[in-house]
């Protein structure tokens, strides 16, 4: 659809509104106003700027006009703003205000991505955008919102670990990303020859720490081909080189994936595993084989053979929460023991597979009884992992790792900041 349909097609859709229209030219006139006063205010700003910066160095360079420019604000866009220049040291000098080159004013970049992790679509951002800056834009520069947030996101991927934690959780997201294939090429609608691209499925490798008091914080997230023991190694080694004392980490939450053990073994040779007792308990429906199902009912009336295997699956898998909910570990080591003897008659399988390391599921025990409820699930990075599917899903097969990566970072910060987790930002 070219630029000229969408507009048409955006207009018909605003004109179905029921809201009362404003006269047009006191519509027309109140955003010109505006406009021309963040115009006015951003330009005295730039030159306050510009000010300040001279009386830094020892000999100024001298003032050379000005160069216009048009910039979007999220308030309407400025076509001629103007913007004071140096006869020399341009191109050395950073601007804090108006970076170089970029088009977008930070708030309404913000506002974007706000929008686009709420749920709009790329063309659902084209429409909200025209309301506002009365042209629309193409698909390509809407999202280039993303590439602020890229620039935030490699700062936070690379700096220092200010905290470093003793306990941690693990886990990996699968997606779609698409790959250029080597060699092969295509023509497009215009004659161009573009290069083949296709999807592949890759893994994004999550960790969070949990702080002492209970606080949670995101503090790596790469995407790899696998979540195997090499990729885990290259996540914890990447951690290490940030500031994290392989000596330090106590403990590590996790699913039962192989490649993590290995990887621990040889980065965190201190650090012990606590399996997530959420996916060891999922495992039991997987191994039900529903024997002996009218003795293991406690309803009088007899139950069709769909509803008494749902009860049978509800009340094996709430006996087995049951275990951990107990205080202490010996509690459940004698809710275990009582779990065995009912269900090993009834469901081996299931049982047989339920006992399998199940030792690594009672480490969390081991620390503080008010950090319990965190540790001994992913449940924290699980509830991340959803909001992201959701956004990821309507995209389909993201265009390469780093939007891929800016999406999960964003998704973070917005959960963070609905739960006011302040602690966030102390490793940033």
């Amino acid at each position: 659809m070219s630029i000229a349909e969408r507009e048409k097609q955006i207009l018909r859709v605003s004109q179905q509104g029921f809201h009362r229209q404003l006269d047009e030219a006191l519509t027309s006139k109140l955003k010109i106003e505006v406009v021309s006063t963040v115009k006015t205010v951003l330009e005295s700003a730039l030159q306050e700027e510009l000010t300040a910066f001279l009386e830094t160095r020892e000999k100024r360079p001298y003032r050379s006009g000005y160069y216009y420019r048009g910039v979007n604000t999220q308030y309407g866009q400025i076509n001629d703003l103007a913007v004071p220049k140096l006869r020399e040291d341009n191109k050395e000098r950073e601007w804090q205000i108006l970076e170089r080159y970029q088009r977008s004013l930070g708030n309404l970049l913000d506002w974007m991505c706000v929008l686009y992790v709420m749920g709009l679509s790329l063309r659902d951002l084209q429409e909200a955008l025209y309301l506002i800056l009365g042209k629309v834009l193409s698909v390509s520069a809407v999202n280039q919102i993303t590439l602020n947030v890229q620039k935030q996101l490699e700062r936070k991927r690379l700096v220092p670990l200010v905290r470093i934690p003793k306990m941690i959780i693990v886990d990996g997201v699968w997606v779609e990303i698409q790959y250029t294939m080597d060699g092969e090429f295509k023509e497009d609608e215009s004659g161009h020859l573009r290069q083949c691209r296709q999807a592949e499925k890759r893994v994004v490798l999550a960790v969070m720490a949990i702080w002492e008091d209970g606080s949670q914080e995101l503090i790596h997230h790469e995407v790899a081909e696998t979540e195997s023991e090499a990729a885990w190694t290259k996540v914890f080694e990447s951690l290490i080189g940030r500031g994290l004392d392989p000596n330090h980490l106590e403990l590590v939450v996790s699913d039962g994936g192989l490649g993590l053990p290995p990887a621990m073994k040889k980065c965190f040779p201190l650090a012990q595993q606590q399996l997530c007792i959420t996916h060891k308990i999922r495992g039991i429906e997987r191994h039900l084989n529903y024997g002996n199902l009218a003795s293991a009912t406690a309803t009088v009336a007899p139950l069709k053979a769909k509803e008494a295997r749902k009860e049978r699956s509800f009340e094996i898998t709430s006996d087995a929460y049951k275990i951990y909910q107990a205080p202490q570990a010996s509690e459940a080591q004698s809710l275990l023991k009582a779990f065995e003897e009912k269900w090993q008659p009834l469901e081996p399988d299931a049982v047989r597979t339920f006992l399998k390391d199940i030792e690594l599921t009672f480490t969390f025990y081991q620390f503080d009884d008010s950090l319990h409820h965190h540790l001994r699930t992913t449940n924290h990075l699980e509830r991340l992992f959803r909001e992201f599917r959701a956004k990821s899903d309507e995209i389909g097969a993201f265009p390469n790792e780093t939007s891929c990566l800016t999406l999960f970072w964003l998704v973070v910060e917005r959960d963070h900041a609905k739960h006011d987790r302040r602690n966030y930002a102390n490793n940033s």
